[in-house]
């Protein structure tokens, strides 16, 4: 199919001449932050803006995107001063982003050449798609790699509530199926989205974003990242909010969905099932919390108990 051509939209979207903005957010990446740029400015699509947002790193990382911006004039790097804090790197990162795409990228992620053309292929394909996601190969703290392939089609559909209550669906299933944050974005829906710092506010997003519109999936696998997946607590801290919200961060994540779904535009029906995915979300998510702890006091229990083990 000729990528210049719309199958649902019916007007023309030539993906050669599209600037795309991509976004990476750096603190205290030196190490790293090189071989992450080198494949975004690898990539095959030619009209990109790379935007570096170090959050007052304190180790070489300013050196090292000093010098990787002076030999390509595609790279704009902005320093903070201050730490402004996990979320708000992220957020501001987007602010001077040029491009109707764009994407974020960690500091040590790997794309592969086609990334972004195969998404903006997948937007010429079709004009309703705010978003389009890729499957993403994972490095795992162990060192083995993992991918899982996402089959689904409720993220395509033209009901909010239908993608709404997909999202949460696969928010519990894995995280490893599709991470809309690392997707290619269309600019102008986003910036409608406030942002919360919070625990578990990428799933909050990503509840949003589907509220937004249909997204598109390539079932490839266009990306790498490492998955280093830490404690509520740990999260809490680097995210500068009180430890106590790591108790409450399922009831947190939800009474912040349920108020999202007073400001965007639904029906009354559309509005009572989308309340009811998120008690699905909530009770399933609690159902779990529970058997957890239950194993965790069997076996304190089984230690106790003398010849136990």
């Amino acid at each position: 199919m000729d990528p210049e051509n719309h199958v649902k939209g019916g007007n023309r979207m030539p993906t050669s001449d599209i600037l795309v903005s991509v976004v990476l957010p750096v603190r205290n990446g030196a190490d790293r932050i090189e071989g992450a740029v080198r494949s975004v400015l690898a990539q095959d699509h030619e009209r990109l803006q790379v935007l570096i947002s170090d959050n007052a790193s304190t180790d070489g990382t300013e050196e090292v995107c000093r010098d990787l911006a002076r030999r390509d004039d595609r790279i704009v790097y902005r320093r903070h001063p201050e730490n402004v804090g996990l979320l708000n790197n992220f957020v501001r990162a987007v602010e001077p982003a040029e491009g109707t795409f764009f994407r974020w990228v960690g500091d040590d992620d790997r794309l592969e050449p086609s990334c972004v053309s195969r998404a903006l292929q997948a937007f010429a394909e079709d004009d309703r798609l705010v978003l389009v996601t890729t499957q993403v190969a994972y490095t795992m703290p162990d060192g083995t790699v993992r991918s899982v392939p996402h089959t689904g089609t409720g993220l395509e559909s033209d009901d909010p509530v239908d993608r709404f209550a997909e999202m949460l669906r696969l928010l519990n299933e894995s995280h490893l199926l599709v991470d809309p944050l690392y997707g290619l974005l269309r600019r102008d829906p986003l910036a409608r989205i406030p942002r919360r710092n919070m625990l578990r506010e990428d799933e909050v997003f990503a509840a949003k974003l589907a509220l937004a519109g249909p997204w598109g999936h390539v079932p490839e696998v266009l990306a790498h990242r490492d998955w280093n997946p830490g404690s509520l607590p740990a999260i809490a801290r680097r995210l500068g909010v009180p430890p106590w919200r790591a108790r409450v961060a399922t009831l947190l994540q939800c009474r912040e969905m349920l108020r999202w779904l007073h400001q965007v535009d639904l029906t009354e029906e559309q509005r009572r099932r989308a309340r009811s995915a998120v008690l699905g979300m909530y009770l399933r998510r609690q159902r779990v919390t529970a058997a957890r702890r239950g194993r965790r006091l069997a076996l304190i229990a089984s230690r106790l108990v003398p010849g136990g083990r």
